[in-house]
């Protein structure tokens, strides 16, 4: 059976690539862009498939209106993917105010209003599924990228939090975390701050903005197609991990996270209150 979904950020990158296979599947894609030059082939290749929006994601009464809009004119939404985004790259120092204000507008605010809108209506309907787009960044962090990490992680809390609270209505939620793929997120849309040479130290990311140095080892197209089959999954998974390299490098440091947190069983009983005899 042919599905209905709502996806922000689809003029390029996953987004893109989700749309077109869902397209071509016969499915029906309300997907927002900034801009409906980048769509133009779908748009005219699927005029009744495909519901193309205009969307900021940082004008959050603008998130509002979408997704009355979208439930309204379709009646039955089946996935919502929070989609929209993009990288950020420079120490903390390095960043102005508005670059860190836009970033948390983007990737933060704009994915929480996106799912919170749409709760209510999975609720009503019996069900569905949310995904949101995160990355392996969302657990770790490396320097010369403080604010999407910032981003990532704050939005991974916020989702395991939110499945625990929906999963009573039906709706699944899995938060995708990609590794390095070849999509315009890093060799066109990453933002670089005003860089200082007194970190030039933490630079090492400028060669991976360089197609030229090396291209990511993630397929898109493959990405793509495995977050669309997720939404078959049940339950839900929680996480989901792409790219062999993402996963052997998150492993790695939820290891030696978990290693120092074993550390430190005395420290954190001496704040105990003692218990009551």
């Amino acid at each position: 059976m042919n599905k209905t979904w709502l996806i922000t950020g689809v003029s390029s990158g996953f987004g893109y690539k989700m749309t077109r296979q869902l397209l071509e599947a016969g499915d029906v894609v309300v997907g927002t862009v900034r801009n409906q030059k980048k769509v133009a082939d779908l748009i005219e290749k699927y005029p009744v498939t495909f519901d193309c929006k205009i969307l900021d994601v940082t004008n959050v009464p603008a998130i509002h209106n979408l997704v009355e809009t979208a439930w309204q004119q379709h009646e039955k939404i089946d996935v919502v993917i929070s989609n929209a985004g993009y990288g950020l790259f420079g120490c903390a120092e390095e960043l102005s105010d508005e670059e860190i204000n836009h970033i948390i507008a983007t990737n933060l605010t704009g994915s929480i209003m996106l799912i919170r809108d749409s709760i209510p209506h999975l609720r009503r309907q019996g069900g569905g599924r949310i995904i949101q787009i995160s990355s392996y960044g969302g657990q770790m962090a490396f320097p010369a990228n403080s604010m999407y990490h910032a981003t990532k992680f704050g939005i991974e809390g916020y989702c395991e939090a939110v499945a625990q609270e929906v999963a009573q209505f039906g709706i699944g939620m899995t938060i995708v975390e990609p590794g390095g793929a070849r999509t315009e997120f890093r060799y066109g849309s990453a933002k670089v701050a005003n860089l200082m040479p007194e970190y030039g130290s933490c630079h090492g990311f400028l060669n991976m903005l360089d197609a030229s140095k090396g291209l990511a080892p993630g397929d898109p197209t493959k990405m793509a197609q495995r977050i669309i089959e997720s939404t078959e999954k049940n339950p839900a998974p929680l996480r989901m991990v792409l790219g062999s390299q993402a996963l052997s490098v998150t492993i790695t440091r939820l290891e030696r996270r978990v290693a120092d947190y074993k550390t430190q069983t005395e420290l954190s009983a001496s704040t105990d209150v003692p218990a009551e005899k």
